[in-house]
């Protein structure tokens, strides 16, 4: 307690006022002003259902880029990038580790599958020399969990049960993540810094979750002997490239002038809180998840890059409004070559629907949106973009978030003109013709964002 005017006053947190001495003014001014941050990191997220052409987006930015960061999901991601003929498949690697001059770091928000981060890089390195050096130039933090191969065969196992139970699964990538994050938010998961500690206290960890996934599936065949042994490995090759990724952008954020790059995996409808659920993945891949998944502040993220096809696509099952099954989704499928880089599925295809982009829009806030694959586009003599939801004959104010209304709805459609002619040579906006031009202006004008 304290008196202050004659009353009684305590602090919010019920300890008592402790009075200090007098600052001069100047003093106090400076404290209570907040420092600008001196770098704030640039982030690139998908805008749909995923596969947008984020990698394309990311390796662009990531040419000057000093750090290149991965903040969630894990190796259900699937990025191609082409340097000098070269193709390359990232999955957990951040697509940027092909900059030489930039750190590559997989924040604690990311899951990571051991064999499947080496076999990536073993495999990319096969193809060309761009990943030449990778380990020198790569950060892992010490608090990102670790996905174990038993992940993945009771992935596995839950789509089965769900098939046989309802009918339907989720279309899960079975590699693990979703019971990876189950076993995190369970809290009885395991994280790289357990992995490259005391390898005892690892093991007894490690026997224990296996014990937990056993006695809940009894048929799961673990070998658990076989996968310590090869966990131990995989320990004395992960040790150098561990860090304390807290403190890892903490100076990257706080020191010298950099240029910091987030490229989001999955999508903004894949998202575990605001996707399609439950036909979601199991992570934040909003905006939210760069500050949760790199441990940074929410002051300190810049611009946001939303990458939107220039129609729709979406890969398993699921609702999608503007879905076209018939001969334009076979044409928007095979021009477009639309078969998952992690799966190797057909996606499936559809209009543009902007419902769906703004709806990804309010809740990440896009400084701008990378618009990919218009050139798709080209042959058709006009195209729909899906403006309005109704359902039962009424208008829907907003993206439901019920599947069940989702999949009933009617999509009211704008039509506008194609421009029936190559716009792959096009480098500019000026290069575009009139009919694909005014495409992006509809685009912006409804969005209310520019469009690059």
């Amino acid at each position: 307690m304290a008196n202050v005017n004659g009353r009684e006053t305590v602090s919010l947190n019920g300890e008592p006022v402790v009075k200090r001495p007098r600052e001069c003014s100047s003093q106090v001014t400076a404290l209570r002003v907040p420092k600008e941050p001196q770098n704030k990191v640039t982030v690139v997220l998908g805008a749909q259902w995923g596969d947008e052409g984020k990698g394309k987006v990311v390796d662009l930015l990531a040419m000057d880029a000093d750090i290149v960061c991965r903040c969630q999901g894990g190796n259900n991601a699937g990025h191609t990038v082409v340097v000098d003929s070269v193709e390359y498949d990232f999955h957990l690697l951040p697509s940027g580790v092909l900059n030489k001059k930039a750190v590559s770091f997989i924040g604690n928000g990311v899951v990571i599958h051991l064999p499947g981060l080496f076999d990536e890089a073993a495999k990319n390195l096969q193809k060309g020399k761009g990943l030449q050096g990778w380990e020198e130039r790569l950060k892992i933090s010490d608090r990102a969990h670790i996905v174990f191969n038993f992940h993945q065969a009771v992935d596995g196992i839950q789509e089965q049960q769900r098939q046989q139970q309802e009918g339907k699964n989720l279309g899960t990538t079975k590699k693990g993540i979703g019971p990876a994050y189950s076993s995190k938010a369970a809290r009885n998961g395991i994280r790289v810094c357990d992995l490259v500690s005391d390898f005892k206290v690892f093991q007894d960890k490690f026997r224990m979750l296996a014990e937990h996934f056993l006695t809940m599936y009894p048929n799961l065949n673990i070998d658990i002997d076989g996968e310590l042994e090869q966990l131990k490995g995989y320990a004395e090759r992960l040790r150098p490239l561990v860090t304390d990724g807290v403190y890892f952008m903490h100076k990257a954020l706080n020191g010298p002038s950099k240029k910091i790059l987030v490229e989001g995996a999955n999508a903004a409808l894949l998202d575990i809180d605001f996707g399609t659920y439950p036909f979601v993945t199991s992570s934040n891949c909003t905006v939210g998840g760069v500050c949760t998944g790199l441990g940074v502040p929410p002051s300190y993220v810049g611009r946001v890059y939303g990458v939107v096809k220039a129609y729709t696509t979406r890969v398993g099952v699921g609702a999608f409004p503007t879905e076209q099954d018939n001969e334009t989704g076979d044409l928007l499928q095979t021009r477009g070559r639309e078969f998952g880089v992690t799966t190797g599925r057909r996606r499936r295809c559809g209009w543009l629907d902007l419902i769906l982009v703004r709806y990804a829009h309010m809740v990440n806030g896009f400084s701008a949106i990378a618009l990919t694959k218009l050139d798709i586009l080209d042959t058709l003599p006009e195209i729909k973009v899906g403006v309005a939801y109704n359902v039962d004959g009424k208008p829907l104010p907003s993206f439901p978030a019920n599947m069940d209304v989702l999949t009933r709805v009617s999509v009211e459609y704008k039509t506008l003109p194609g421009w029936c002619c190559s716009t792959e040579a096009a480098r500019s906006f000026e290069d575009l013709p009139s009919q694909a031009q005014s495409y992006i202006r509809f685009i912006e004008d409804f969005l209310q964002v520019p469009v690059f």
